[in-house]
């Protein structure tokens, strides 16, 4: 492989990792907003609520727990941790190409 075919393969993989570290992040910032009761008048809680809420929309009330914190660090931090998971191993997968 030519060392401008490999250079190219590891910008993709950057650009992944950068991808699902940022949507990990949102995702994060809208469990720690949620947990310390962040003013959701404020336009970046409510961005950051309106992204994560995208983000996370396909796990919406997969676990139901009766605590409202439990419920918001289960239902936002599995996609965390499926994004960073999938992205990383996304990325490697590039990377050997």
């Amino acid at each position: 492989m030519s060392t401008r075919a490999r250079y190219r393969n590891n910008e993709a993989a950057k650009v992944v990792v950068v991808l699902a570290d940022l949507t990990a992040l949102i995702l994060g910032l809208w469990i720690l907003f949620a947990l310390v009761d962040a003013n959701r008048a404020n336009d970046l809680v409510t961005f950051v609520h309106a992204a994560a809420g995208w983000l996370a929309g396909w796990s919406h009330d997969l676990f139901t727990m009766d605590a409202d914190w439990l419920r918001t660090v289960l239902n936002y931090g599995l996609p965390a941790v499926v994004y960073v998971c999938v992205g990383h191993a996304l990325a490697a997968r590039i990377r050997r190409i």
